[in-house]
């Protein structure tokens, strides 16, 4: 018996470009899409420009549907999710591993796949789709981190096989965490500050310190052990020209993920009687230039 395909929902800057890495291994991997953006990619192919992993065009093939019996990697925004749940229960996939930014997602995806096998992963890269065909890979890396429970799953043996850089270990509360704690501020100050990293962390130092100390301590209640000594380290050893993705969307006047990240945040200080007023600051600065959904 052959096995399942790998579908991409999701052919952004993000699944087009897991995408393109798979089908380039010889993978076979197909882009779930919508159909004008699925016809683009059947006729065009998808382009990508990577200083780490070179220029290339990649042959996928693009299909409207989930496969049914599919292993899936879903790879939209977070706002996207209630979008694709009824796919998801259509396809009866064979696995689900979610690349989603936030925390508040996996239940969801359990509910719309009860007999698959569903993890959450996490994806660290900065990436941008210039148009529905060609993606422009800024970053020197793309690092997935995946839950140990995941390890032995059909998604993540393929990107083991095409030579990603993954890491596994941790529990999916640990991993989605993870990611969370460190993109939530950084995502909050570039957007607040209309600035790139470097620039919005210096801007007010006082601000910085104390938005890190609140994801910190929220993390921490949440059952995930947080250092916001260790936060600021890495949130300084980001390229000081680095964008986060929701100040390009807010930027654009476009959909934005702030509900599944700072939103999210607030729901479990909130949860755990936390007090995280500077979050909650530039959450409401933010939800106030944000395009309605």
């Amino acid at each position: 018996m052959s096995e399942p395909v790998i579908a991409v929902v999701g052919a952004g800057a993000v699944g087009g470009l897991i995408g393109i890495l798979l089908h380039r291994s010889g993978i076979e991997v197909v882009a779930v899409a919508r159909p004008e953006t699925a016809r683009q990619i059947n006729s065009d192919g998808l382009t990508l420009h990577s200083p780490h992993f070179g220029d290339q065009l990649g042959r996928l093939t693009a299909v409207t549907e989930i496969p049914d019996g599919a292993r899936v990697i879903v790879a939209t925004k977070a706002y996207a999710l209630p979008g694709i749940v009824d796919a998801l229960r259509r396809a009866q996939p064979a696995e689900v591993v979610s690349l989603l930014n936030g925390i508040e997602h996996m239940d969801v995806l359990r509910r719309a796949a009860p007999d698959a096998r569903v993890a959450g992963a996490t994806i660290a890269v900065e990436s941008t789709r210039l148009s529905p065909t060609v993606i422009d890979h800024r970053s020197p890396f793309l690092r997935l981190t995946v839950p140990a429970e995941a390890e032995s799953t059909g998604v993540v043996t393929a990107w083991n096989s095409a030579g990603l850089d993954v890491t596994v270990g941790g529990t999916e509360a640990e991993v989605l965490w993870s990611k969370l704690r460190f993109l939530a501020p950084m995502a909050l100050l570039t957007s607040y500050c209309r600035l790139p990293i470097g620039a919005a962390r210096e801007l007010d130092p006082a601000l910085t310190t104390a938005v890190l100390a609140e994801v910190a301590q929220i993390a921490t209640r949440d059952g995930v052990p947080s250092d916001p000594d260790q936060l600021a380290r890495a949130i300084h050893a980001l390229p000081a020209g680095m964008r986060s993705s929701l100040q390009n969307d807010l930027d654009a006047g476009a959909e934005t993920e702030l509900d599944a990240i700072g939103g999210a945040l607030l729901r479990r200080a909130r949860h755990h009687g936390v007090a995280a007023p500077r979050v909650q600051e530039l959450l409401d600065d933010l939800g106030s230039r944000a395009a309605p959904a």
